[in-house]
């Protein structure tokens, strides 16, 4: 038999690895839905000091046993927690990502992304697909901003994502990119400002302002307070579509861009262009998204942008270009250890 050419067995055993992985990406909702129930009963936080029986779990917890329990096993099938005995569950190194308070947890963010509400939203995918619009406002009949404001919970919950993720980004951006030279940072849509505080923290001489919207503003308040920055952020309720705050050297906004098409992005950008002063410039925290077919994190999140908010995720051309309509030029786009690069743009001489 000549080297190279598959055996029926081999092939046979292909197949199967491609089923299995079909099967896997199909049930992808079934596995978030179990980390959601895991997320809202702080599993991995109740088991940090050691292994523990489902029994045990399920009465602190007030549920049922068994069904825990089969919640648990589904999770540790696919490598979060680890069965160590029968029906007694640890931590292993995913699941201890799940814990609320350990350094790098993902607990607010998993929380978010497993929300029921993405269920919901996402059971409308074809209404995006066959229309181009969003599906947040087919499945609850409105726009996913007006929805948060209505459900304190739930824009509790994407808050809390927000500022986590900007706890993981902040060193990554720090890291690759210098914000020293300015004098009065701005974040635009800056949520609870954690990305604000974090730029001001490495850098004591400068000042910033935060502006959101005024449901957001007021639990911003509360954590720039807790962490004693209220001296240094001024913080601004405001329509970014309508305007944005003057007296900044530099305007910063992560995973805002991408949140809008490019008609509204645009106008955010313009908004911006108004206010900023020579040798001004704008920074952006953004998923870049890559060529070819190599798994890319920017390619899925799309997706989400397509069906909650009706935006989109860029490639660096499309970022250059949304820039150069709007009076900017790309000068530069930086990779950080994180999903998302520093992109960077000045005013340009138009």
């Amino acid at each position: 038999m000549s080297r190279g050419v598959e055996t029926p067995a081999q092939n046979e055993q292909q197949q199967e690895q491609t089923a299995q992985y079909v099967f896997q990406l199909a049930t992808g909702y079934i596995v978030s839905t179990a980390l959601q129930v895991a997320m809202q009963l702080r599993i991995a936080d109740r088991i940090a000091d050691g292994p523990r029986s489902t029994a045990e779990l399920a009465h602190e917890c007030g549920g049922c046993e068994d069904a825990l329990y089969r919640v648990l096993r589904a999770l540790a099938s696919v490598g979060v927690f680890e069965e160590v005995a029968v029906r007694r569950f640890g931590l292993n190194p995913a699941a201890a990502m799940l814990r609320s308070d350990a350094p790098g947890s993902l607990y607010d963010m998993v929380r978010w992304i497993s929300d029921p509400f993405h269920l919901r939203v996402y059971a409308d995918v074809m209404h995006s697909v066959k229309t181009g619009e969003t599906a947040v406002n087919k499945a609850v009949g409105m726009e996913v901003f007006d929805y948060f404001a209505q459900n304190p919970e739930l824009s509790r919950v994407f808050n809390n994502a927000m500022t986590s993720f900007s706890a993981m980004v902040v060193p990554a951006a720090l890291e690759a990119y210098d914000f020293s030279g300015i004098r009065v940072l701005v974040d635009v849509a800056g949520g609870h400002g954690g990305l604000l505080t974090g730029v001001l923290d490495r850098h004591p001489a400068m000042r910033g302002i935060l502006c959101d919207l005024d449901h957001v503003i007021a639990g911003a308040k509360k954590r720039i307070a807790s962490i004693g920055l209220q001296g240094r952020v001024d913080c601004v309720t405001t329509d970014i579509f309508a305007a944005v705050p003057e007296g900044g050297d530099a305007y910063l906004m992560k995973h805002i861009i991408h949140d809008w098409d490019d008609a509204r992005a645009g106008l955010i950008l313009r908004n911006i262009r108004k206010v900023l002063p020579k040798n001004g410039r704008v920074i952006l925290l953004e998923a870049v998204v890559a060529p070819g077919n190599a798994p890319d994190f920017g390619k899925i999140l799309d997706l989400e942008m397509l069906l909650l908010p009706g935006g989109r995720e860029r490639t660096a051309d499309e970022f250059r270009a949304l820039f150069a309509a709007n009076g900017f030029e790309l000068t530069r786009i930086v990779p950080t250890k994180s999903p998302l690069a520093v992109i960077e743009a000045v005013a340009s001489n138009q």
